[in-house]
């Protein structure tokens, strides 16, 4: 029984349990050899294949191109402001809404602008009439200077005729009292040789006397031409002063002549000028009052209307502003190492986020300087505190023609710019 019950205690000498007796027969777990299978291996080696193809892909499509989400449309925007002051009489756009150049944007009060342009033609007309007024005077003093200059040479030669006369007449003078003196000296010795004859006797006292008479009239003859011939001499001196006196008259008559003309013309010239300053004001009030009609100069929507009837603006103040939506561009702001390979004419694919849709487009033209150059207040990397940031450059792209979505961007919308650089 003993030996019974101890075969049954050791069940690997019984048995009866199949399980211990093939774990008895089966080799110890760390030496099991583990059976993999091949097909795991390979759909593996696919996958790594498929990630390595899709990475070089990848990386060759994006070495062909360059984008940016920093980019939005632009285009003109012509602030229409007001020339002049005035009130405003009448507003004819609203905000959103398309206009063609020419077309009527507001009105301002044109009364007073009238009132000065009346002023000005007045003063034109004025002016003019003055002009008109003094433009015989030139002929007219023309003719006076040649008058005057005609007459003072005829006075001229009429005292070179007088002084002429005067030295004759002082020459006869001289020879009267030459002749004078002659037949008083004949007379006083008449008188010197009868008075011997009459204190002997020989002659008559009545004949002496008479000699005696002849001589004192002789004499008194001499004093009188001796006075003429003065006289004469005084005449001659002052026909010779007079002679002198008209040269002199004769020399500021020529000189001023042509001076009084200049004067007249001056004068026409400085009326003249007048005209025209009065016609520049004329103009310049029919400009002002132009101005009361402000219209569109360019085509485009509106945008930004801060005008309204009544009230007063002052010259260029802003009323309205105009988007010229037949002209839009998109600024993409590249950074500086993305313009390594981009040129001028590059194609471009445009993402418009509104509308969820791409356009074509081509590079227009590169930066002249990075944005931030231009900003407010540039940045000063002098200063010491100097942080490398890779910049960003504005470049300019065009739409391609002939798209139509293109009609429906406005300035300021986002878009994704691709620029395919190979």
């Amino acid at each position: 029984m003993a030996e019974d019950t101890k075969i049954i205690d050791d069940p690997r000498r019984t048995g009866t349990d199949g399980a211990t007796s093939s774990a008895e027969n089966a080799p110890s777990a760390p030496h099991r050899k583990v059976r993999r299978s091949p097909r795991r291996l390979i759909i593996f080696l696919l996958v790594l294949a498929i990630i390595a193809a899709a990475g070089t892909a990848w990386w060759i499509h994006s070495e062909g191109y360059e984008t940016t989400d920093d980019a939005q449309v632009n285009a003109h925007l012509s602030a229409v402001s007001s020339r002049v002051a005035g009130t405003v009489t009448a507003v004819y756009v609203e905000e959103n809404q398309f206009v063609q150049v020419g077309q009527p944007i507001a009105d301002l009060d044109p009364r007073d602008y009238q009132n000065a342009l009346d002023e000005a033609q007045s003063q034109l007309l004025q002016a003019e009439a003055q002009v008109r007024a003094i433009n015989p005077n030139v002929p007219i003093t023309e003719t006076s200077n040649r008058a005057s200059v005609s007459s003072t040479e005829a006075d001229l030669a009429n005292a070179e005729a007088m002084l002429a006369a005067a030295e004759r007449d002082y020459e006869a003078a001289e020879a009267d009292l030459r002749q004078a003196e002659a037949n008083s000296a004949k007379a006083q010795s008449d008188v010197a040789r009868y008075q011997p004859l009459v204190a002997k006797d020989e002659v008559p006292r009545e004949q002496y006397d008479q000699v005696v008479a002849t001589a004192k009239a002789q004499a008194a003859l001499v004093d009188s031409r001796r006075a003429s011939a003065a006289a004469a001499r005084k005449t001659v001196d002052q026909r010779a002063a007079n002679l002198t006196q008209t040269k002199v008259r004769l020399a500021e008559v020529k000189d001023n002549a042509p001076r009084q003309l200049a004067i007249r013309q001056a004068d026409i010239v400085t009326r003249q000028a007048n005209v025209k300053t009065f016609e520049t004001q004329v103009a310049r009030a029919k400009l002002d009052l132009s101005y009361t009609k402000i219209i569109a100069p360019v085509s485009g929507i509106i945008s930004r209307r801060t005008v309204e009837v009544g009230q007063h603006v002052n010259a260029g103040q802003q009323m309205v502003q105009i988007a010229q939506v037949s002209d839009l561009w998109v600024t993409a702001n590249f950074k500086e190492t993305q313009l390594r390979r981009m040129r001028t004419g590059q194609r471009v694919t445009i993402h418009v986020d509104a509308f969820n849709e791409d356009l074509n487009g081509r590079v227009d033209s590169l930066p002249a300087s990075t944005g931030a150059i231009t900003s407010l207040l540039p940045p000063e990397n002098a200063t010491g505190n100097y942080v490398k940031v890779i910049q960003r450059m504005p470049v300019r792209i065009r739409f391609e023609p002939n798209q139509a979505a293109v009609a429906r961007l406005r300035p300021g919308m986002s878009v994704d710019p691709t620029v395919w650089v190979k």
